[in-house]
Parts: C-alpha cells; sequence; structure tokens
C-alpha cells in the first residue's frame, strides 16, 4: 500500500487542479493520497469527486502556516472542520497575511529594479485561494527575470534578500490545540528542513507531543539519512506518529514526485484513530469535520 500525506494543488503553491493532483497520485500507484495546500480547504470537494473516479482514497487536510520561538513551522492539519469559526477565523487571518504581503514584495522588488504587478501574479496564480512568494517566484520566471523558483528565492525572496517581506503566522501549539478542537489531527511538517532544527529540538518535539501533536513528517526530501534516523527515535520515545511524504507541487518544485516518501499503513492508522478520538470529542463542542477514510489494511 502507497500512501502520500502531503501534496499541493493549484489552490496554493502547486501547478495541478485538485483532479489534476489526484489523477497524478493513481499514475504513481498511490492507495492514500493527503491533499494539504496551504491554509486552505477550497481543493478538497474537487479532489474527492475525482478520488472516487480514480478509486484511491483521498484524505482532506491544509498545511498552516504556523510560527514557534519567532520561527516559521508548518502544521499538517488532517480531517478538521475548516468552517469551526475560531479554526476558520484564525486561516483567514493567515491568508490575509499572505494575500497581503504581495503589494509590499512588490514595492521591494520594484526599489531593486524589477517591474512586476499584480496582475502578473494573478496570471501565474490562476485560481489560487492562497498566493504567496512561489506566485511571486513564477511571475519572475515567466518574465525571464529568473530561470525557476529557485533561484527566485535565492536572489530576491528569502529572509535576507531584498524583497522579503514578513507576514502573519498562527502561534503552532494554539493551532495544534485549534485543529483538535476542529476535530482534526496534527502533524509537524519537515520539522527539521530549512533550518528548522534550531527552534524545533527534540525537547520542544516532546512538549508538542505533551500539547497534542500527532505525529511528525521524518520521511521527507529535506531531511538527511541522519536526521531521518534521530527524528524517528524521537517518535518513538515520545509516541508521535511517524509520516512519510513527497510535498509534491507539481512542476513548481523539482525533486519532490509523489510518493517518493511515503507513510507506513501502520503509522497511517494510528493517525487515523487519533482523528476519529478527536473528531468524537470535536462533534458533542459543534465541530462537523469529516469522516475518517476507511482505508483496506489499515484500523481504523
Amino acid at each position: 500500500m502507497l500512501i502520500d500525506l502531503h501534496a499541493h494543488s493549484s489552490r496554493s503553491d502547486g501547478t495541478d487542479l485538485p483532479a489534476e493532483l489526484v489523477a497524478r497520485a493513481a499514475d504513481a500507484g498511490l492507495d492514500v493520497l493527503a491533499l494539504t495546500d496551504h491554509d486552505t480547504a477550497d481543493g478538497w470537494d474537487e479532489a474527492r469527486a475525482a478520488a472516487e473516479a480514480y478509486e484511491i482514497v483521498l484524505l482532506p487536510g491544509l498545511e498552516i502556516s504556523c510560527r514557534h520561538l519567532g520561527a516559521g513551522a508548518h502544521l499538517l492539519a488532517y480531517l478538521p472542520d475548516p468552517r469551526f469559526p475560531p479554526l476558520a477565523e484564525e486561516l483567514v487571518r493567515v491568508l490575509d497575511g499572505r494575500n497581503g504581503r504581495l503589494p509590499a514584495i512588490l514595492a521591494r522588488l520594484h526599489r531593486v529594479g524589477v517591474e512586476l504587478d499584480v496582475a502578473d501574479i494573478r496570471r501565474v496564480a490562476g485560481a489560487a485561494t492562497a498566493t504567496g512568494r512561489p506566485h511571486v517566484a513564477d511571475a519572475l520566471v515567466a518574465r525571464g527575470v529568473v530561470s525557476n523558483r529557485d533561484e527566485a528565492f535565492d536572489r530576491f525572496l528569502s529572509p535576507g534578500r531584498p524583497a522579503y517581506v514578513d507576514r502573519y503566522a498562527a502561534e503552532l501549539t494554539e493551532m495544534v490545540a485549534l485543529v483538535a478542537r476542529a476535530g482534526g489531527v496534527s502533524v509537524l511538517a519537515h520539522p527539521w528542513g530549512r533550518g528548522s532544527r534550531r527552534v524545533l529540538t527534540p525537547q520542544v518535539l516532546a512538549e508538542l507531543a505533551e500539547a497534542g501533536l500527532a505525529g511528525i513528517e521524518v520521511d521527507h526530501n529535506d531531511h538527511s539519512a541522519e536526521q531521518r534516523a534521530a527524528l524517528r527515535a524521537i517518535a518513538s520515545e515520545t509516541g508521535l506518529v511517524a509520516t512519510g511524504s513527497s510535498d509534491y507541487h507539481g512542476t513548481g518544485k523539482v525533486g519532490h514526485p509523489l510518493a517518493c516518501n511515503t507513510t507506513s499503513p501502520d503509522q497511517l492508522g494510528r493517525l487515523l484513530d487519533r482523528a476519529d478520538a478527536s473528531a468524537q470529542d470535536a462533534r458533542q463542542a459543534g465541530a462537523e469535520p469529516p469522516r475518517a477514510p476507511g482505508v483496506a489494511g489499515v484500523n481504523t
């Protein structure tokens, strides 16, 4: 059984429509795919319909932009009710911060002699609900300023570069609790990728587990073999679920093909058990999380 728990569509910064993403997942031989667009659930319905047609299991999720001890962190939230008012309000704040910084980024690019406008961003972003730096990067590629997203981030868009602009992100520990209140379950995405290890230490990961974090993404292309082994040991010691995922973005992010990293069925079973318990509590509080999908060979 092939299980990929982290992938993006064009509703955020992927390049495939949700239905196209599901079709590619089926072609890759996946049995279970999680759609985890940044800060939005807008692709769920389209992806669900496609998953039924292709006879694969869709796990609806989001990748929520968070902050911990002043550093960025990404939280994969599976099966929450995105309309649960406290979560919906926080997602609006995050999306407003993401979308609202575009004028400031464009102004900073202008100062260094790069002319882009909002129309250029919209042209490459299409129907995306969550726009951000990857779309600015795509617009720079379209204009011929850079050759790919990586060069755009290296030259202009990463922290410390001339067009970087900070934005609002949710507090990580509070979001873990809020996802649970909405009936979902949370996994920390690529915790030791992109320099996050200095903040997300083993002690912090243990504290997050105590606060309700369900798992950590162990097998990810941003992690070395040594990091994966250390994270797997931490997961075992703290009772966290250990997942593996591609972090697929289509052509927008090279080197992350679907199913390049996968989650074992037993770990998915543990995650869905946690989600089931969270959903029961949340329904009593008025949330309406989606039902956990039944997966052959997984105890749910």
